[in-house]
């Protein structure tokens, strides 16, 4: 299939300008041969006026296939009209198998019925050699639309000519030997026609019933299955399913992703590879599925996350420790502080009951459940004495402790509730994270002991890039 797609307009139109130019480049031959072929009295010969006339239906048929293909899609063919051209490229088979029938049993009476008048003259090499040429160029043409379009039935009608270029040289060379003195080379060429008509129409059925019965294409779910596999985000293909619909790539796919992604994340990592797919296969028409896969890197943190999300549920303060062979996990369940604690409770059981599916009936879990405030507190800027107090003593306390230095862009506002207090500080960036937070943890511990009106306070570490 070509990288790039023409619009569709143009393939439409580039389909049907090739099927007008078949069919009159059949119809012209065919008279040439019949004409020569009665003329010489050749069965050879009017038995490739007969492949030539079939040749003129086929064409007729392929001119209407393309047309019908290209309509959309509709209430009664949900998946569009595509198919048409395989149908098409099937009566052209059975018509090649037909002729190839008649040739053969025409040539078997000519040769049980003895010798039959010949006149190989120049009329009947002239139709030949022009039938070649036009043969030649004609398939050539065809063949490269069919490829650039996809089309099943312009790839029909290429094989058409390719196979009356060839069953025109046994024809020449059936000519030849009569002239040669061996009357029989007519109906043995005749013979060569048919087969080769025959060998031409099993290779044309053999793909059209493919296409009509939904076999895989074989040379393109390998490369699809790689353009997904390749796609960032993207674990697994667990399901593809193609088929081709005309010159369309239809069909399915599952994809497994991490199930601690956001479906924010998901949904993007779907659209990522239906746009590589679309690279490659322009027109393509394959539905994506993500499915969701435990990886086996998952934090016990990660786990209990998910399983919290999935019920629109915040959690916090999370403890996971290993007891022996028991694992042990202590959380904090944040809920509407005027919800009746009935309701709070089943939430909380709920949720313990969703973590032991997770993880297994031995483990031990104790759910912490804190009032979830749900509207903002109404606060405002402290006294300039109040702040300047309290930094002082985040100062203080920081310089007491070691890890925090420069408390900076402290902010003191009163609420009904308290006072709330954030402030900033810088750190080692070498130091771990764990004991940044011990640091702060101490931080406001002190602060608490010394201002009991703190309802909270937050430290925002920042990275000390000249420590």
């Amino acid at each position: 299939m070509p990288d790039t797609a023409l619009p569709r307009h143009d393939v439409a139109a580039r389909k049907a300008a090739a099927a007008k130019a078949s069919i009159a480049a059949s119809a012209a031959l065919t008279i040439a041969k019949l004409a020569a072929g009665i003329w010489s009295g050749s069965l050879a010969l009017i038995s490739e006026a007969g492949h030539s006339a079939a040749d003129v239906a086929a064409t007729i048929l392929t001119y209407y296939a393309v047309r019908q293909a290209e309509k959309p899609a509709d209430e009664k063919h949900h998946y569009g009209h595509a198919k048409v051209e395989s149908l098409a490229a099937l009566i052209e088979t059975g018509l090649l198998f037909g002729l190839a029938l008649i040739v053969a049993v025409q040539a078997a009476q000519r040769l049980q019925g003895g010798e039959v008048a010949i006149d190989a003259g120049w009329p009947a090499f002239a139709a030949l050699g022009a039938s070649i040429v036009v043969d030649f160029f004609r398939s050539r043409q065809l063949d490269a639309v069919a490829r650039e379009t996809q089309s099943d039935a312009l790839a029909a009608d290429a094989l058409h000519f390719a196979s009356d270029l060839v069953s025109s040289a046994l024809v020449v060379v059936g000519l030849l030997a009569t002239r040669a003195g061996f009357p029989q080379g007519d109906a043995l060429a005749a013979f060569g026609v048919a087969a080769f008509i025959a060998v031409a129409g099993w290779r044309l059925g053999r793909r059209t019933v493919a296409s009509l019965l939904d076999a895989a294409p074989q040379e393109i779910v390998p490369r699809i299955d790689a353009i997904l596999r390749a796609t960032p985000g993207v674990i697994a293909v667990e399901r593809l399913r193609l088929r081709m619909a005309g010159p369309k790539v239809m069909g399915e796919a599952v994809i497994g992703v991490s199930r601690t992604l956001p479906l924010e994340r998901a949904a993007r990592i779907k659209d990522d590879a239906a746009a590589a797919i679309m690279r490659e296969f322009p027109g393509a028409q394959i539905t994506l599925a993500a499915h969701p896969i435990a990886l086996d890197d998952e934090t016990v943190l990660e786990r209990i996350l998910l399983v919290a999300a999935r019920r629109r549920l915040q959690v916090h303060h999370i403890i996971a420790q290993q007891i022996g062979e028991r694992l042990s996990i202590t959380l904090d369940l944040e809920l509407e502080g005027a919800m009746p604690q009935g309701r709070a409770h089943a939430i909380a059981t709920s949720l313990e009951q969703a973590i032991l599916e997770e993880f297994g009936p031995a483990v031990e879990i104790e759910t912490h459940m804190e009032p979830l405030e749900p509207h903002p507190l109404l606060g405002r800027d402290a006294e300039p004495q109040t702040r300047e107090r309290l930094e002082e003593a985040l100062a203080r306390h920081a310089a007491r402790f070691g890890t925090l230095t420069d408390i900076h862009d402290v902010r003191v506002r009163e609420t009904a509730e308290g006072l709330v207090v954030n402030y900033h500080c810088y750190v080692d960036p070498r130091l771990p994270v764990e004991a940044v937070h011990a640091a702060v943890d101490e931080t406001e511990r002190a602060m608490r002991a010394e201002f009991p009106d703190i309802l909270r306070i937050a430290g925002h570490a920042e990275v000390d890039d000249h420590a």
